[in-house]
């Protein structure tokens, strides 16, 4: 029992709930979307332009944001970060219409830039390096369980309290987590009470405190292969997380519950995507010792195994298989997650925070870019699944780009 309630893993459980939460508050407008779309009247093109509006202060954020957990800490940066984005969670519920909508999503975006650039940072020296797909894994699964919960939970809501009522109650049930974190996380592992001397052994601790200089042309030249390939995976990630409840919704003409069910059973095929990804990456790397092959494996087939599990919805319209294959291309493209999050550690094990958010810029660009062209697509064509057959090609780009990661040496401090 005690080695369940070792201080690292509290501190990996702790980071997990954060990632649950930060994906309930980032998702929760698509759940929302039809009485939200229904009192404002806005067309689809306009609901993606507020879907995308979390993502431009977000994009910005993840080098700043990596910069600041690197220099300052995690601790530090999460807890402000915290306060930010459960503010603009209760916003959103008291917006009056498309701007001001818009306006709290991007304070819900400046909030939640920094985010998994810090927890990455704090994983670099909370996680042994063996697991650190496992922790990014588990991690990403728990905002996947967050995607999952969101629609029936935003839905019961809804019905009870309205849709403004459900925004409010999930920013203020935010506000705990930072109180937990704040409390018990340290930056530095030694410096925690509960931390014992085994855990120490175990950790990739620094030999010394300190800061050291950013290799900034070396960092980013390593790094732009892996911003591309993230890019092609968020893409999809966010036409999923912004679109299905409507899809389903629209398509076939379904209430907002019976949506919630079906578009939570997408994403719980993401909870399983993500643990596997990072369970066969370590396992893969204890076993061959090949770092390359471990990730490239893993990002690769998650990639062609999504595209070829979205092929049939081109052809079928029955309920059941269409619900069937965007799961199983959800399953697939979030085995990439925890091998891509272990990246940044694996190339850049002194900056990770910022290299990761080097990386995140790729997802943060496609958060953008996909909700608002889903949107313009559905109303210019009235076809749901044209906007699945763009993704389909560009996951198979991102396959390609993957194979341009340079996973080999380590990019070293600047003297």
């Amino acid at each position: 029992m005690s080695k369940i309630f070792r201080a690292t893993n509290i501190v990996l459980a702790l980071l997990c709930l954060m990632y649950f939460i930060t994906y309930v508050d980032r998702t929760n407008i698509s759940a929302a979307a039809g009485p939200i779309k229904e009192q404002f009247g806005l067309t689809n093109t306009q609901m993606g332009l507020a879907f995308s509006a979390f993502a431009y202060p977000y994009l910005l954020c993840q080098v700043f944001g990596g910069l600041i957990s690197d220099k300052w800490g995690a601790r530090r940066t999460l807890v402000v970060c915290g306060v930010v984005w459960a503010g603009a969670t209760v916003l959103t519920g008291l917006s009056m219409g498309l701007v001001s909508l818009f306006a709290a999503r991007l304070l819900l975006g400046l909030g939640e830039g920094a985010t998994f650039p810090a927890a990455t940072a704090a994983m670099q020296k909370w996680v042994p390096v063996e697991k650190r797909g496992f922790a990014q894994g588990i991690t990403h699964s728990f905002s996947r369980l967050g995607n999952a919960l969101t629609p029936p939970v935003v839905a019961a809501l809804t019905v009870t309290f309205s849709w403004r009522g459900s925004f409010v109650i999930i920013g203020v049930v935010s506000m705990i987590w930072i109180v937990l974190w704040g409390l018990y996380f340290r930056d530095d592992p030694r410096d925690h009470k509960g931390v014992t001397a085994q855990e120490l052994a175990e950790l990739p601790l620094p030999k010394a405190k300190r800061t050291a200089p950013i290799p900034w042309k070396m960092l980013v030249r390593r790094m732009w292969p892996v911003t591309l390939t993230y890019f092609c995976y968020g893409w999809t990630l966010w036409l999923y997380l912004t679109w299905v409840p409507l899809f389903f919704k629209t398509s076939y003409k379904m209430d907002i519950q019976k949506s919630a069910i079906f578009a939570s059973g997408v994403f719980f095929a993401g909870v399983v995507g993500d643990t596997l990804g990072g369970v066969l990456s370590d396992m893969l790397l204890r076993r061959t010792g090949n770092l390359r092959l471990s990730r490239l494996i893993l990002i690769v087939g998650g990639f062609i195994g999504a595209l070829l599990s979205l092929l049939p919805i081109l052809y079928f319209r029955d309920l059941t298989t269409v619900a069937l294959c965007l799961s199983a291309g959800f399953f697939f493209a979030e085995l990439v997650v925890g091998p891509m999050w272990s990246v940044p550690m694996d190339i850049a094990p002194e900056h990770s925070g910022t290299a990761a958010g080097l990386m995140n810029i790729g997802s943060a660009g496609a958060a953008i870019v996909s909700p608002v062209v889903g949107g313009y697509l559905i109303d210019l064509t009235g076809n749901w699944y044209l906007p699945f057959l763009v993704s389909m090609c560009i996951m198979g780009i991102g396959a390609a780009c993957a194979f341009g990661m340079p996973l080999k040496v380590p990019v070293k401090a600047a003297a």
